[in-house]
């Protein structure tokens, strides 16, 4: 971990990724995949029999990204209108795909958190307004953790996904602050830290898995856990109250 680039007296306000920078993504999709299956064997067989296993019916979702690129920025849709696809695919009520989906999504929102997530989300809010900043379709109040943020802002939402900086600045925005007042703080190097930079923030690379950084623009910091960013900001120039 290295603090020599970023400036903490400079952050007014922090953003967050959530899917893989507060929870692992795929035990929860790999779930909520099953879940759904197990709905469509009740209520679709003939669509569950077509689509037997989780890897069908994550194949069948990825295909809709081809077939509807205007969908990319709304990980919903796409899921649900994959689910569509299936159903009519197998002869089933195309109907169906509401109560499918809804079904799914509850899933995907029981996530199972980092250890040091609530701890790292108690420690941050209680110094800067908190974003969340996602491209995915996490609730963080039906997830169990809006208390922290005084917002969330979504790409299916907002219309455009990160890397573009419009979300990233509509965020500072909803903020009150300056893009260069905020902290960006997401797994991504290319979607969070590197489009955080361009977008004119600070940006902390979260890197658990500790890979070589792709870019040629690095992150002001690098951290390899959520305790490490709180370590990192836990200095006399982040003590002071900055909301």
């Amino acid at each position: 971990m290295s603090a020599a680039a970023i400036d903490i007296s400079r952050i007014r306000a922090v953003s967050l990724d959530l899917d893989d920078t507060l929870w692992p993504i795929w035990p929860t999709i790999t779930r909520a995949e099953a879940v759904l299956l197990q709905w469509l064997t009740d209520h679709a067989p003939a669509t569950a029999a077509l689509f037997s296993d989780t890897t069908a019916l994550r194949a069948i979702r990825n295909q809709m990204v081809s077939l509807r690129p205007d969908l990319q920025h709304n990980l919903s849709a796409l899921r649900r209108e994959s689910i569509r696809l299936a159903l009519t695919q197998a002869g089933d009520d195309a109907a169906l795909a509401e109560p499918a989906f809804e079904v799914f999504f509850a899933e995907r929102q029981r996530v199972d958190l980092f250890d040091d997530a609530h701890a790292t989300l108690a420690f941050l809010s209680q110094r800067y307004p908190v974003v969340a900043v996602s491209n995915g379709n996490a609730d963080v109040h039906r997830v169990g953790i809006g208390h922290y943020f005084r917002a969330s802002i979504s790409a299916q939402d907002f219309g455009v996904p990160k890397p573009d900086p419009r979300i990233f600045h509509a965020a500072a925005s909803t903020l009150g602050v300056a893009p260069h007042e905020v902290l960006h703080v997401g797994d991504d190097a290319t979607l969070d830290a590197l489009a955080a930079i361009t977008a004119g923030m600070q940006a902390v690379w979260l890197n658990t898995a500790q890979k070589a950084w792709p870019h040629d623009t690095p992150p002001h910091a690098t951290v390899t856990s959520l305790t490490e960013l709180c370590r990192l900001l836990d200095g006399p120039a982040a003590l002071s109250d900055k909301r």
